[in-house]
């Protein structure tokens, strides 16, 4: 096809930024193009509240060079950031609402006591999971300051870029692998990616628990997954006491797979499925990327499944 859709997608990561050009279909994509650009130290310094570039120049000549090397004229792209520089929650409203705008005040009214920060200086983003027939409607909430996400998106256009839509890491890994968890009901999720855990809890298919934490694992780092997992599952069978869970999928790099599995299943009491980019992600013809490159770039992959 001459005209062929693509989209480009990014992870902005502590040390660099992955960009990756995609060609296919949102659910059989195709890697035509990546390239990972490294930034000097101290180029960016992960915060909730601060802006993240304090090396602007640098920032913007390193994702310049990368774009430019993939060698496409489009420039409109997704982004993926790291879930630990804003929050995410699985929020119960206790009444329903008419508007978008209605359910954006009831959140805001409802977090404003429980949140640290002024809420007025968040960008707030907001999802509906389930309507319940008591009333109550249960919402996935993303929080993210809205002078780090300012900054990005103004560096990014200095890149040449145009940043269409910015999303956490973890749905960003979630959203590669749509095509098999879509078709779970009662499943956890457990990814392990650029030193952040990410667990996911579904219930008949709809997100009931979330939790993302980053772990530096120099020392003891099995036990500390291992305690991470068991805790986050107790916390949410204290909240759903008889909850089933008939399956677990993991995301973690190759080399690491085995070593996870085993952790996940001992934590889980289920054998885990292993879910590898290399199954959903196709390749230019003449083009090569192993198991552990294509981990590496999941998360950019699945931002720019969004623009398929």
């Amino acid at each position: 096809m001459i005209f062929s859709r693509k989209a480009l997608g990014m992870e902005i990561c502590q040390d660099g930024a992955r960009l990756v050009l995609v060609g296919g279909k949102p659910h059989a994509p195709r890697l035509d193009a990546y390239y990972s650009a490294s930034f000097p130290p101290d180029t960016l310094r992960f915060s909730l509240r601060e802006q993240n570039v304090i090396n602007p120049a640098h920032f913007v000549s390193k994702i310049r060079e990368a774009y430019l090397k993939l060698l496409t004229s489009t420039s409109r792209i997704s982004v993926s950031l790291p879930d630990t520089i804003g929050r995410v929650f699985v929020l119960d409203l206790e009444t329903r609402f008419k508007t978008s705008a209605e359910g954006a005040d009831m959140v805001r009214w409802k977090l404003k006591k429980s949140f640290p920060f002024d809420i007025n200086e968040m960008h707030l983003d907001y999802q509906v999971l389930q309507e319940r027939d008591s009333g109550e409607v249960s919402t996935l909430v993303s929080l993210i300051s809205r002078q780090v996400v300012n900054q990005y998106e103004g560096l990014l256009a200095e890149a040449g870029l145009e940043p269409n839509r910015i999303d956490f890491t973890s749905f960003n890994l979630c959203r590669l692998f749509s095509g098999r968890l879509d078709l779970a009901e009662n499943a956890a999720l457990i990814a392990w990616h650029e030193d952040v855990l990410s667990i996911l809890i579904y219930h008949n298919g709809v997100l009931e628990f979330y939790r993302s934490k980053e772990l530096s694992t120099a020392s003891n780092g099995a036990n500390r997954i291992f305690r991470e997992i068991d805790s986050s599952l107790l916390v949410y069978n204290d909240k759903q006491p008889g909850y089933s869970m008939k399956e677990v999928f993991c995301i973690v790099p190759h080399n690491e797979a085995e070593a996870f599995r085993s952790i996940a299943a001992e934590a889980t009491g289920l054998e885990p499925v292993m879910l590898d980019a290399g199954r959903v992600v196709s390749l230019k013809e003449g083009f090569s990327a192993d198991s552990n490159t294509l981990h590496t770039l999941a998360a950019a992959l699945g931002a720019a499944v969004r623009n398929l």
